[in-house]
C-alpha cells in the first residue's frame, strides 16, 4: 500500500474485488451480500455485544471501499445514510466491493452517548490494543476486520449535541487521490484538516488508504438534508472510483477549500437570539447574535471577526461566557460560494432527490 506521506501523487489502487476477503472469520465470495457480526467488548450482564457489518462484493472486480458511522456514538446522520446506501438500485451493479458499518462504538450508541462506558472518545484510540481499554480493544477490531481489508474510506460524522455542522469534507488534500475523492463527493466545502493522534483518519493515512471524513448535521438527530447530501457524495466517490457506472447529467458541485476558520464566541453569558443560519455569507464585523440577560436590561452583540461562511454554529439559546456559537470559515469569493450552498441545498431537496432513482426514501420530518 502506498503511504501517504511519502506520496502525494498516489494513483488509484489496482482491482481487488475478487481476491480473497474474509472478516470475522468468513470468507465473502464475489457476487455474494453478507452480513457479519464482529465481536467487541461483552456488556456487563454478560450479554453479547457485537459490531454489525453488511458487505457487499460485486461479480466484476473493483476497489474495496468501507463506508462508516457512528464512531461517535450520538452521531446519527450516518447511520442513517449508510441504511440508504445499502438501498441503492446501482449497487445491483457494484464493481469491487462496499464494507458498511453503520454503528461502529455500539457501546456510546446503545447510551446514546459520543464516548466510551470509561469516558474514552474511540477516534482518539486508533490503532488500538487488544489488551487495552474498552476504546483501545473496539479501534483495534475495527483496523484489523475493516481498515485492513480496505483500499478507500469515507468515515461519517456530525457535530455535537445542540450544535449543527454545515455539510463538510475535511480531509488531507495535500493528497492528489484523497483531493479527487473529495472533489467527487460534491461538497461546496472542503476543509484541509490536519490529522489528529489517535484518530481513525491518522492510522488510515498510515497505512496509506485515503480516507474521507463527512460532516454534516447535529448529534442525536436526523437531519434530512445532510443525509440525503451524504448518499449523493458516498455515490459520486463511488462513480468516481468505477464502482458504480458513471452519470453525464450532472457534474457534482464545485469545491472551494477553506483558508481557516475561527468560532465566534459568546462574550458574555445570557440569553442567546441567533440571526444568521448554517450556509450564510457574513461580513467582517456584521451581527451574528445578541446576549441579553432575562430581563433584557443589558444586552451584548456577537460580531464575526472576519469575512466568511458560516459552516457550524450552537442552537442552544443559553450561553456561558466563552461558549462556541458560530464557526466562520474564511474562503475566496465567500459570498459567491454562499450562492453555490443555496444551490446544493435546493439539489438535495426530496423532490429533485428523488427524481434521479437515488434510494426513493421519504422524506425524514
Amino acid at each position: 500500500m502506498t503511504d501517504e506521506n511519502n506520496d502525494n501523487t498516489s494513483k488509484p489502487r489496482p482491482a481487488t474485488a475478487h481476491k480473497p476477503l474474509r472478516i470475522g472469520g468468513q470468507t465473502v465470495a464475489p457476487g455474494t451480500r453478507t452480513t457479519i457480526d464482529l465481536p467487541v467488548a461483552d456488556l456487563y450482564t454478560h450479554a453479547k455485544l457485537t459490531m454489525p457489518v453488511n458487505v457487499i462484493r460485486g461479480k466484476r472486480s473493483g476497489p474495496v471501499l468501507f463506508v462508516s458511522a457512528a464512531v461517535h456514538g450520538d452521531e446519527l446522520n450516518g447511520v442513517e445514510i449508510i441504511r440508504r446506501l445499502l438501498k441503492l438500485r446501482g449497487l445491483k451493479q457494484l464493481r469491487g466491493t462496499l464494507i458498511a458499518v453503520p454503528i461502529v462504538n455500539v457501546h456510546g450508541f446503545l447510551r446514546h452517548s459520543r464516548y466510551l462506558p470509561d469516558r474514552r472518545d474511540l477516534n482518539r484510540c486508533f490503532p488500538g490494543s487488544s489488551k487495552g481499554s474498552v476504546a483501545a480493544r473496539l479501534a483495534k477490531v475495527f483496523v484489523d476486520e475493516i481498515l485492513a481489508k480496505a483500499d478507500y474510506g469515507i468515515d461519517l460524522h456530525t457535530g455535537a449535541i445542540h450544535r449543527s455542522n454545515l455539510p463538510q469534507i475535511r480531509a488531507d488534500l495535500s493528497n492528489d487521490t484523497t483531493r479527487r475523492l473529495a472533489e467527487a463527493f460534491g461538497c461546496p466545502l472542503l476543509i484541509d484538516a490536519g490529522l489528529r493522534e489517535g484518530s481513525l483518519r491518522e492510522h488510515a493515512n498510515e497505512k496509506g488508504v485515503p480516507l474521507l471524513l463527512y460532516e454534516a448535521g447535529e448529534a442525536l438527530r436526523f437531519d434530512e438534508f445532510s443525509i440525503r447530501a451524504g448518499v449523493r457524495g458516498i455515490s459520486g466517490v463511488m462513480r468516481e472510483l468505477g464502482m458504480l457506472p458513471k452519470r453525464g447529467k450532472r457534474a457534482p458541485h464545485k469545491s472551494v477549500v477553506a483558508l481557516d476558520s475561527n468560532w465566534e464566541r459568546a462574550p458574555e453569558s445570557g440569553i442567546l437570539r441567533s440571526l444568521v443560519e448554517l450556509g450564510e455569507y457574513v461580513g467582517k464585523d456584521q451581527v451574528l447574535a445578541y446576549i441579553a440577560d432575562p430581563f433584557g436590561e443589558t444586552e451584548v452583540a456577537v460580531t464575526s471577526e472576519h469575512p466568511g461562511i458560516v459552516i457550524g454554529r450552537s442552537y442552544l439559546p443559553l450561553a456561558h461566557a466563552g461558549d462556541a456559537l458560530y464557526h466562520v470559515a474564511r474562503v475566496k469569493g465567500a459570498q459567491k460560494l454562499a450562492s453555490r450552498v443555496e444551490a446544493y441545498q435546493s439539489d438535495n431537496e426530496p423532490d429533485d432527490f428523488d427524481d434521479r432513482g437515488e434510494s426513493g426514501e421519504p422524506p425524514i420530518v
